[in-house]
């Protein structure tokens, strides 16, 4: 448009439909984005939740893992009656020991052999066994036994779990004696 002294000018030819199309393309162009901040922090606390709740769960799963570990390793009581005491009992059968987990390296984790001259006996593997046949079994050989009970979820009760020294191992000298770990079965849910 010119302004002239008596008004404004008549458009140019095609000013007004570029004009038009000026306005039409800005009506129709991208909005400004729109800041919502009562979403954002709806998102920013239900993140904050979902954290705290992991947490919690995560902390009440390591108690649960604790307490589980800790009744599965509970000793058991020894049997009324029963001795301790690593004597030899009087009717030959094998000597129960404390209850409990064996050391490694401890002194009742492995018994002593008694070494004499003479040839070896070879020691069978004693693992699976009921404890009357592996006792049974070793007392036939001319050896002595000790028995410690553990809790196994996986043996049933009265299942030698493992012997020490270990059948199929080097000859053990006669006379020597061996360590059964025999299973109590799974823990008392009391």
């Amino acid at each position: 448009m010119r302004n002239t002294p008596s008004g404004p000018a008549p458009f140019e030819p095609g000013l007004e439909a570029e004009l038009r199309a000026a306005m039409v393309s800005f009506v129709d162009g991208p909005t400004a984005p729109v800041v919502d901040a009562a979403a954002i922090e709806r998102v920013v606390s239900r993140s904050r939740t979902r954290r705290a709740l992991l947490g919690t769960a995560a902390a009440c799963c390591v108690l649960a893992c604790a307490t589980v570990g800790f009744f599965a390793l509970k000793p058991v009581p020894l049997a009324p009656g029963a001795s301790p005491s690593l004597s030899s009992p009087a009717n030959g059968a094998c000597t129960p020991l404390a209850t409990g987990t064996p050391k490694s390296g401890g002194a009742d984790a492995t018994p002593t052999r008694v070494q004499t001259a003479g040839a070896g006996i070879a020691l069978p593997d004693l693992a699976g066994m009921p404890v009357e046949q592996a006792e049974s079994l070793l007392r036939g050989l001319g050896l002595s036994c000790t028995i410690m009970r553990h809790t196994d979820w996986n043996a049933p009760a009265g299942q030698v779990i493992s012997s020490a020294p270990r059948g199929g191992a080097e000859p053990v000298a006669p006379g020597s004696s061996v360590l059964l770990l025999v299973s109590t079965g799974k823990p008392d849910r009391t």
